[in-house]
């Protein structure tokens, strides 16, 4: 048998480079790159072998751990999971700071790859530099905080270990059901050592994404309880994206009479202007589609995960003698709520549920019920993202005329991308999304910080349409550093910055649950007598290398995006906006109210949240 003597680092990244993957497109290379920050535990051993292989495999530097891995992870979600990254960060504080990221990956069930250094699998000379060490467990390490959210994780000890783990970490990163991130951790010592893999190792490989069909008897059960249904409303989650199951559900909806609701991650699966789509469903959802979704008598969820925010904690859907049927290709989502399972691949799934229900459609005026809650929205959403909108009581912007500005000096391609806070309800409510692709808001994992390092993946994987990434001040502060990758790389963004004095979201929640305004606004902060200082966004956007304005209302922030457009890197535009506004619609959201409360705001809240959850099934 044939062999290549290679370091154990050497052999790892040229079999990523040797991963290739069939697409619509055709055969791409599986991984665009690799995102590295060199330390102590990286750079001798992969660092050198990322070096010989630069050509096939690029490396890409970044300037915070978890913003590269937010910027990996978003480019795997925009080539809808067919392509991916993988990240390297040295041991201790560098693989760490990867964890969050690796989280959020896990909750959203998204591919990454994660090559996080090790300490020295000899342990000669523990303990090293950055190492923790664990005082009753010598073979632990920080990396072993990867496990609970990792797909697959292994700690590779001997250099012939990736023989069988590499192959092993790529099925489970392209396995529909458990896509997600895995996580191989790399001993120092053990990356530099040699041995004599077979060349067969690192010969091309192309993989294809598994479809599975659906069980004949699953489908015979949920096309006998379609059947049934008068008044059947499809919820839209994001495996139709990652299936490529777009066109499958037009179709469907438009043969059977089936109004479309979307999830978070689900959302533009159907154009918001098609006359079934009812917007997005739950507690961030539209009028329309959570009244749609109360008189249903059936609920179809398609790749869904129903997390609280889409059933409303379970007050929406999954009650009690409302049918619900999960389609969705992984049987731990399928079962949920006590649905109805059908495991399949969503393209695949759907085909097949319209061949079984033949000329079925839903009855006479549920698609006419449906277009009239959706103009009845669409009025509403005319009126409060309009330049002169609902007036705040502060004066300023809110929200909605912030997202009605960014919409009109759109194109139908633009992609926008958030997370977090406040901004992904008014998004998932307002955000009028033309094609597929064009709305990327990570809200499985809610995690701040994500906006911008999301956005210069998202533009990696598009480099042909705008990207415009909206972001309160809070996740601003909280991790900006690849606004200084974006420019260094050449992947143009526009940012705007919504500048509310705090943790808007949170304290209108804080309120709402009967608390006091407190450590969540800037003004209700321990500070100095001077109070909070007044941060200029836009002059810390330029020491970055941004182009960089702070703009006054509405007309100037139109007015710059559309200089932001013409620019030749990315942009940061920020504007004060006010803290308190909202959109309406929306439903029930489980935060629990403290029983016991020196305030009667509180004592208030309980009431009313004892109420709420007489309305839970259990």
């Amino acid at each position: 048998m044939a062999t290549l003597r290679l370091t154990m680092a050497q052999a790892l990244v040229r079999f990523l480079a040797a991963q290739k993957i069939e697409t619509e497109a055709g055969t791409v290379p599986l991984f665009e790159g690799v995102f590295a920050i060199f330390g102590h535990g990286n750079v001798a051993g992969l660092g050198e072998a990322l070096y010989q292989h630069r050509e096939a495999l690029p490396t890409f530097r970044a300037h915070n751990e978890q913003g590269m891995a937010h910027a990996a992870i978003a480019f795997a979600k925009a080539n809808r999971r067919q392509r991916m990254m993988a990240c390297t960060s040295s041991i201790g504080p560098g693989a760490t700071n990867m964890v969050t990221a690796a989280g959020l990956a896990h909750a959203n069930r998204l591919p990454v790859l994660l090559l996080p250094g090790d300490t020295f699998a000899n342990r000669m000379p523990d303990p090293v530099l950055q190492q923790v060490e664990h005082f009753g467990e010598p073979t632990m390490s920080v990396n072993d905080c990867f496990r609970p959210v990792s797909r697959y994780f292994d700690r590779i000890t001997r250099p012939e270990q990736i023989l069988t783990s590499a192959p092993a970490a790529l099925n489970t990163l392209l396995d529909p059901a458990d896509c997600g991130p895995a996580t191989l951790a790399l001993c120092q010592d053990v990356q530099a050592e040699a041995y004599d893999y077979p060349q067969w190792f690192f010969e091309e490989r192309v993989h294809r994404i598994r479809r599975q069909p659906a069980d004949p008897r699953e489908l015979d059960t949920a096309v006998a309880a379609l059947k049934s249904a008068r008044q059947p409303l499809l919820v839209a989650g994001g495996g139709v994206h990652y299936s490529g199951a777009v066109e499958a559900l037009r179709a469907f909806a438009e043969r059977h009479g089936v109004p479309v609701a979307e999830t978070q991650a689900g959302k533009g699966a159907l154009a918001w202007d098609h006359p079934l789509a009812v917007g997005g469903i739950g507690v961030t959802g539209t009028r329309a589609a959570n009244r749609l979704a109360r008189d249903a008598d059936l609920i179809l969820a398609v790749g869904a995960r129903l997390q609280d925010f889409t059933t409303a904690s379970r007050t929406l859907l999954g009650r009690p003698g409302k049918q619900l049927i999960q389609l969705n290709a992984a049987r731990f989502d399928a079962a949920k709520q006590g649905a109805q399972t059908l495991v399949s691949d969503a393209r695949l799934g759907l085909a097949a549920l319209s061949d079984g229900l033949g000329d079925w459609c839903s009855e006479p005026g549920w698609v006419e019920r449906a277009a009239s809650e959706a103009a009845d929205w669409n009025a509403y959403y005319d009126r409060v993202t309009a330049r002169d909108g609902v007036e705040s009581p502060s004066g300023l912007p809110t929200d909605a005329q912030v997202l009605g500005a960014v919409k009109r000096q759109a194109e139908a391609s633009d992609i926008v991308v958030c997370a977090a806070g406040g901004l992904p309800g008014e998004l998932h409510k307002l955000w009028r999304t033309d094609r597929p692709g064009g709305y990327h808001v990570e809200y499985g994992y809610s995690c701040m910080g994500y906006e911008i390092a999301g956005g210069l993946g998202v533009k990696m994987a598009e480099p042909d349409r705008e990207v415009t990434v909206v972001v309160g001040d809070g996740s601003y502060l909280m991790l900006n550093s690849e606004l200084a990758t974006s420019v260094m790389t050449g992947y143009r963004l526009t940012v705007v910055v919504l500048d509310n004095r705090g943790f808007g979201c949170i304290n209108r929640l804080q309120q709402a649950t009967g608390g006091a305004p407190f450590n969540n606004l800037l003004e209700d902060c321990i500070s100095v007598p001077e109070g909070a200082p007044r941060i200029d966004f836009a002059a810390h956007a330029r020491a970055l290398g941004t182009q960089a304005e702070r703009v006054s209302g509405i007309v100037e922030l139109e007015a710059a995006l559309g200089r932001a457009r013409l620019a030749d890197r990315t942009t940061v535009i920020c504007l004060d906006t006010d803290p308190v506004v909202t959109s309406e619609g929306g439903d029930w959201w489980d935060v629990a109210v403290p029983e016991v409360s020196a305030r009667d705001e509180v004592m208030s809240a309980r009431r009313h949240y004892a109420t709420a959850k007489k309305n839970q099934p259990y």
